[in-house]
């Protein structure tokens, strides 16, 4: 445990590291050109006495510069796969009922990223705009607990992670809901991994999985329930009804529509910055560094949260079921996912969106899966391995490709 906590600290650091970096690499990404002595002074001296930096003049375009942005925009790509991809371990052995609590929990967490980050860059200006992607991803999320209930955590986020890369590389190359597109210098092998990505997709709808096991009465036992302390052991979720066909098909319906929601979040910031680079009136002075939107993003992202957890609230009569062994592993799987989009910012800064989704949204999807067959045993049997190795074949296909179209 202590070897683990280790690692995630030194995740975090890494991450605020990069952070700084990036701020002295673009001192003019702000509306007010903040110069970067404020910015050292609100990092601290401890970073600088840990690592030493070389500072590079804004908008040199030398080659090392491009080989640089390449090195932290795959850099970021393979933070935020190895955090998207694991950040559901810590909750999966706990019960979090039907997901309402666990999703405002999760959001909070996420929020508390962001007002880290904000603080790190200066507090940039605030584009309520930008909010209305953490609506839309936080609908999304609301889907996660019943997608984990019914086909598991390893195919579930293969399938969410499959179409969400089709919706964002889509938005990114075709130029939909009035971005601009974004076009790599080898378009060709894009199309060619968007589509092997795809068709792991496809493949992975052939894996039969076990879903979650049935836990003991005392880890099915919520906080509260009817008003009163551990008055019922059951768990009493609507998925619990259902029969394999029916969890099956539900659980895979709600993946593709969790997909398509989470691949559309990044729009309202892309919206943005095109927008500004257009001189439009509507969003003039808008940054063009995408971390500036973080906490606006995950700002709608709680407020949306907690809407919907205020209205499950008054459906279940003030008496919401409250698991309490789902807070820390919910703040935790929370923090994670907030760092990893924190990176997917980054990413899509250096390496454009079209590039940066398919490689992030189908390699998560790899890591969840041995998650899923290594230690929650989700997936057995020889066929669901074979199928599960030609899927990921077509994953680092597509991945490799996708990421060889921008070098």
């Amino acid at each position: 445990m202590s070897n683990s906590g280790t690692l995630f600290l030194l995740v975090c650091i890494t991450f605020i590291h990069t952070t700084y970096s990036v701020l002295e690499r673009y001192p003019d990404s702000h509306n007010k050109g903040r110069d970067i002595a404020a910015k050292k002074d609100a990092i601290g001296t401890v970073l600088e006495s840990a690592w030493t930096f070389k500072l590079e003049k804004n908008g040199s375009g030398d080659g090392n510069s491009s080989k640089k942005d390449l090195i932290y925009g795959f850099s970021a790509c393979a933070v935020a796969a190895v955090f998207f991809g694991s950040n559901f371990v810590p909750i999966k052995k706990f019960d979090t009922g039907d997901g309402m609590f666990f999703q405002w929990i999760l959001c909070a967490a996420i929020w508390l990223v962001s007002l880290i980050a904000n603080i790190i860059l200066h507090s940039p200006q605030f584009w309520p705009f930008a909010m209305l992607g953490g609506f839309i991803w936080a609908t999304g999320n609301i889907t996660v607990v019943p997608i984990l209930k019914t086909i598991g955590l390893g195919l579930g986020l293969l399938i969410w992670a499959s179409f969400n890369l089709l919706m964002g590389w889509a938005s990114s190359t075709f130029g939909w809901f009035g971005i601009d597109k974004e076009t790599p210098p080898r378009p060709y092998l894009s199309y060619i991994g968007a589509a092997l990505c795809v068709l792991s997709a496809l493949i992975f709808f052939f894996v039969k999985s076990e879903g979650v096991p049935s836990r003991s009465e005392s880890e099915t036992t919520p906080l509260l329930s009817h008003g009163t302390v551990n008055e019922s052991p059951s768990d009493a979720s609507w998925v619990d009804a259902l029969n394999p066909l029916k969890k099956r098909l539900i659980g895979c319906g709600l993946a593709v529509i969790a997909g398509l929601l989470y691949g559309s979040s990044f729009v309202p910031v892309l919206y943005i910055k095109d927008c500004a680079k257009r001189n439009d009136t509507r969003f003039v002075g808008a940054s063009q560094f995408d971390l500036d939107y973080v906490f606006a993003q995950f700002s709608g992202i709680f407020l949306t949260s907690t809407v919907y957890f205020l209205i499950y609230c008054a459906v279940m009569k003030n008496r919401p079921k409250i698991y309490p062994q789902a807070v820390l592993p919910g703040f935790v799987s929370g923090i994670m996912w907030g760092i990893a989009t924190c990176c997917w910012f980054l990413a899509n800064h250096y390496l454009s969106a079209a590039v940066s989704f398919p490689i992030i949204t189908a390699v998560p999807g790899l890591i969840a899966a041995f998650w899923g067959v290594v230690l929650f045993k989700e997936i057995k049997g020889l066929k669901n391995y074979i199928t599960l190795i030609v899927a990921f074949c077509f994953v680092v296909a597509g991945s490799l490709t996708t990421a060889f179209s921008k070098v």
